[in-house]
């Protein structure tokens, strides 16, 4: 099986080893010319085919989550820990990938208090970044929201450098100072204002807690690096698995008690009686919602397993140009001169990053 690698090339991509070979013979020539379907250039194929299949599971159901959870609210929805909990309660899709890639017993098994305890932590930090989310998509415009979640990308190149010893260059140096300029000019344009009845101060609590939120998102994807260089050391798609399985069990059930614990499940079925499109809409919103999410962290961990988290997470900011679009065309925000310019330097950012790491690549 492949092994997973943290770094921003491509392991898996396979190697060609030149040799010498006997001169061959005018008769064997055409022969020799034909790639077999075990060749290093087939198996170069199938890996691109994987790694765009993961891109587009991850982009897909990310824009749709974003898209639906600004859906909820715009609906008539109010419960911020009813949103988090949807944002991890699909994990159960995931076991069918641990039914097609089993893991394997090995000698070197981490210890399971230790590997508990990683994975309370690290879902109870989830649980943290979800509410964060749910608070910014509530009180910002779903093309801002998407706009200052590019900052993800600024703030995973820090943690990486500081935790995963990430090499920094002078492109994605360019990178963080455009996607951090992008989210600065958000913060202080007093037309990017949220919805409709949401006061300046809810726009920039919920701007602050967006940022913090893709700040903290960072963060947990390089501490899960680091989790698997350090302590696990077992770099297979089932171990990746479970580590998205089971910190989403913890984050769920997180969410479950700060429901029950704020006392907004009282208002739940009033909830869904109110709800502007119905109750039938209020219950698939919920369940596409939680589908969504995990039709990206499926594309997420295929992206870990094929390349890197940090990778991954670049392609996650490659939905910024698609969401706002989507924003404007649903639920008919305001794309004003700020937001556009914004839009284009965050893309700028985003495109310094990436011809990197085609250089890299290269």
């Amino acid at each position: 099986m492949t092994l997973l690698k943290f770094s921003t090339s491509y392991p898996n991509t396979p190697s060609v080893n030149i040799q010498t070979p006997p001169k061959a013979s005018k008769s064997e020539a055409p022969a020799a010319q034909e790639a077999p379907a075990g060749s290093p250039e087939a198996k170069n194929w199938k890996w691109w085919f994987v790694v765009a299949a993961d891109a587009f599971f991850l982009i897909v159901g990310q824009t749709s989550a974003t898209l639906l959870g600004r859906y909820y609210y715009s609906q008539g929805g109010n419960s911020k820990w009813l949103s988090a909990f949807v944002q991890t309660a699909g994990f159960p899709i995931l076991f069918f990938g641990l039914f097609f890639f089993p893991s394997k017993s090995s000698s070197g098994e981490t210890p399971i208090g230790k590997i508990t305890m990683i994975y309370v932590v690290l879902g109870l930090i989830m649980t943290a970044d979800d509410m964060m989310y749910s608070h910014g998509l509530m009180y910002l415009s779903v093309s801002t929201f998407s706009l200052i979640c590019a900052s993800q990308l600024a703030f995973n190149v820090i943690f990486s450098y500081v935790l995963n010893s990430q090499k920094l260059t002078g492109l994605i140096m360019n990178s963080v100072v455009l996607l951090t300029l992008s989210a600065l000019l958000l913060g202080v344009n007093h037309e990017s204002y949220g919805p409709a009845g949401v006061s300046r101060g809810k726009y920039l609590l919920g701007f602050l807690l967006t940022l913090g939120a893709s700040g903290t998102y960072s963060l947990i994807l390089s501490l899960m690096q680091l989790t698997f260089e350090n302590v696990i050391k077992k770099q297979t798609f089932s171990a990746v698995l479970n580590m998205q399985i089971y910190t989403a069990l913890v984050a769920t059930f997180a969410a479950l008690v700060g429901l029950f614990a704020s006392g907004e499940w009282k208002d739940l079925k009033g909830e869904m009686d109110r709800f502007q499109s119905g109750q039938f809409s209020y219950l698939m919103t919920l369940v596409w919602t939680a589908v969504s999410w995990q039709v990206a962290s499926i594309g997420m961990v295929g992206l870990i397993f094929e390349v890197s988290s940090l990778f991954s997470n670049v392609i996650g900011t490659f939905a910024l140009p698609i969401v706002p679009l989507f924003g404007v065309m649903v639920f008919h925000d305001k794309m004003n001169g700020v937001k556009i310019i914004a839009m284009l330097i965050s893309i700028w950012g985003f495109a310094s990053y990436v011809y990197q790491q085609y250089l890299d690549v290269k």
